[in-house]
């Protein structure tokens, strides 16, 4: 049976990809732009089952406009993918607290304000699909890169408790941890701060600037291989809470694993005592 996907930041990368395997699929697919020749473009592309929407997560005012139009293309959407979202290298004592703001506004409370909104749809037809666009960077932290990660563990815990409330209603909700792929993340996607303080010019800080410099075009990750993952997982129904893609992020997670699992046996003595009746 055909489904209904609403996908925002399909102008490219992982959102192009996957806008791409939906329709290989046979299915609709509603994706955002915030360029309004794009979207009527995309409109164009297939018509009857492709429709191009202007949306801007930092301005939730537009967030209802464009799920009304998805629905009045279309009448229901089945999944929601929430894949709109850009990196910050820095840092965390580089950057201003505007440009934090700006990353939360976009990979979080934008993400959560379209949630919000399409949640009584899904909720009232009783089934559908809720696909989060984490990452590596969601499960474990890295020097330079403490902005993005806080955006994306929020994201996650954001997630995680959202599967539960929404299961009784017949929603499942897709953490999806892709690693470094080849899209335009490591370039346009990519935000550096504004402010260089030489002091973290020798620290792991300056690695990160060097890594993200150096990366773009030789990431391991497959974004065709990766959309036609999800939209097989999506129409076969297995869908995990947490899906990992490609083999960075399984290695990021097993170290977080071990690391997290180190801690609590070398320091489980000590925690248990932190409580009433315990001796000291």
């Amino acid at each position: 049976m055909s489904k209904v996907w609403f996908i925002t930041g399909a102008s490219s990368g992982l959102g192009a990809a996957l806008a791409a395997a939906v329709l290989e699929r046979g299915d609709a697919v509603v994706a955002t732009f915030r360029k309004p020749a794009q979207a009527e473009a995309f409109t164009r592309q297939e018509p009857g089952r492709t429709a191009g929407v202007l949306l801007d997560l930092n301005d939730q005012a537009s967030i209802p406009a464009a799920v009304q139009e998805a629905i009045d293309h279309f009448g229901h959407i089945d999944v929601l993918v929430n894949n709109a979202g850009y990196g910050s290298i820095g840092a965390i004592e580089e950057f201003t607290m505007e440009e934090i703001r700006a990353q939360f506004e976009t990979n979080f409370f934008g993400m959560v304000a379209l949630t919000k909104e399409v949640l009584p749809l899904l909720r009232r037809q009783g089934s559908g699909h809720i696909l989060q666009l984490s990452s590596a960077a969601g499960i474990k932290a890295t020097a330079g890169f403490g902005i993005y990660n806080a955006s994306k563990f929020a994201l996650e815990g954001f997630s995680e408790a959202l599967a539960q409330e929404v299961a009784p209603f017949g929603i499942r909700v897709v953490i999806v941890e892709p690693g470094p792929f080849r899209t335009r993340f490591a370039g346009t996607s990519v935000q550096l701060a504004q402010t260089r303080l030489d002091e973290y010019k020798t620290t792991p800080v300056a690695q990160m600037y060097h890594y993200i410099q150096h990366v773009n075009g030789r990431q391991e990750g497959d974004p065709v291989k990766a959309a036609r993952i999800l939209v097989d997982y999506v129409h076969n129904g297995n869908t995990p809470l947490r899906l990992p893609l490609g083999k960075h992020p399984i290695d990021v997670i097993k170290a977080k694993l071990r690391s997290v699992q180190q801690d609590l046996e070398a320091n489980e003595g000590l925690a248990k005592k932190a409580v009433f009746g315990e001796g000291s």
